[in-house]
Order: structure tokens, then C-alpha cells, then sequence
């Protein structure tokens, strides 16, 4: 509970959930452009993929 993690710019990342309670994540952007096009998703279990 109440825990964060910083996630450098350009850094692999994946979230799972591995406990039995509900996860809630709050994301937050910082830079001058917060647009969602620039990402890259290398495996994605709800077949996302660009």
C-alpha cells in the first residue's frame, strides 16, 4: 500500500498485479508533450500491439 517507483524515460516496463486485492494506479506524465502515440507496446496480453 502507498507505494510508487519512478520508471525512466525509454525503460521496458510491465504491471502485474500479483496480489488477491484490487490494484488502483495512478500515472503521472511530466514533459512537454503528455500524447499517448508515442508508445511502444513489445507484448501486450490484450493484443494491443503497434
Amino acid at each position: 500500500m502507498n507505494e510508487s517507483t519512478f520508471i525512466p524515460l525509454g525503460m521496458k516496463h510491465r504491471l502485474e498485479n500479483t496480489e488477491d486485492v484490487p490494484l488502483e494506479v495512478i500515472e503521472v506524465q511530466s514533459g512537454t508533450y503528455l500524447g499517448e502515440d508515442d508508445i511502444i507496446r513489445f507484448d501486450d496480453d490484450f493484443d494491443r500491439h503497434k
